[in-house]
């Protein structure tokens, strides 16, 4: 079994699709049509990773994803039939990990499942501290703190932070985030790594109007500082 996956969709032909390609591809899959059903599964079953739809009745989807942040850092695949890219930037500054537009193909939606929770379970794979200023990333242990005070970083914004501190210095555009985050091919944009940005350093920094760690290379992306 390659882990539990909660489908969030209140469209039981996308809901069946779904199942079906996680099931032959060895994953268990549970099921929700709106969004309180949505968090009783998540809380009672414990999921390895939710997909989960943002037009959902009642209690929509990025509500549900802003609950769930608060209680866990469970991975989130948004489903969205939503065509701006504002709706897509809020669910990612919600905490989402990742997002696929409908309609979808089935293989993509496994394909960024296996992804995700490849990431999730492998972790950077790196050894020891990094320590710049009052920060200290524990790169094996996944923790992050602030004047050793702990910082609640969702796995994305962790494995974004870890690839730019262990190259301090270096400027990665943001296809290149997309791409080291992501690890498949990816038909994401741009501005979704700027909205795991925004998340980031709204955690870490001191003014995060005035950023000291991750800092912007205009023109082409984000760097780790070198100075301190």
């Amino acid at each position: 079994m390659n882990g539990t996956i909660l489908v969030v969709d209140d469209e039981p032909k996308i809901v069946r699709q779904a199942r079906d390609y996680l099931e032959r591809s060895g994953f268990r899959v549970l099921t929700a049509a709106d969004g309180q059903t949505a968090l009783s599964v998540a809380r009672r079953q414990r999921p390895d990773l939710i997909v989960l739809d943002l037009n959902l009745p009642g209690m929509d989807g990025l509500d549900v994803c802003r609950v769930l942040r608060r209680e866990s850092d469970v991975p989130i695949i948004m489903l969205t039939a939503r065509v701006h890219e504002t709706d897509r930037l809020v669910g990612l500054e919600l905490g989402a990990d990742d997002y696929i537009s409908k309609p979808f193909s089935p293989r993509e939606l496994v394909a960024r499942v296996r992804a995700v929770l490849r990431r999730v379970r492998g972790g950077v794979h790196v050894r020891g501290l990094i320590r710049v200023g009052d920060l200290e990333i524990d790169l094996r242990g996944h923790r992050v703190s602030r004047n050793r005070e702990p910082l609640h970083l969702t796995r994305t914004e962790f494995d974004l932070l870890a690839t730019l501190a262990q190259h301090p210095g270096q400027a990665f555009s943001r296809a290149q985030l997309l791409d080291r985050l992501h690890g498949v091919a990816y038909d994401g944009y741009d501005r979704s790594i700027d909205a795991h940005v925004k998340n980031l350093r709204r955690k870490l920094e001191p003014d995060p109007a005035e950023p000291r760690y991750v800092l912007t290379v205009y023109g082409i992306g984000y760097r780790f500082t070198d100075e301190m």
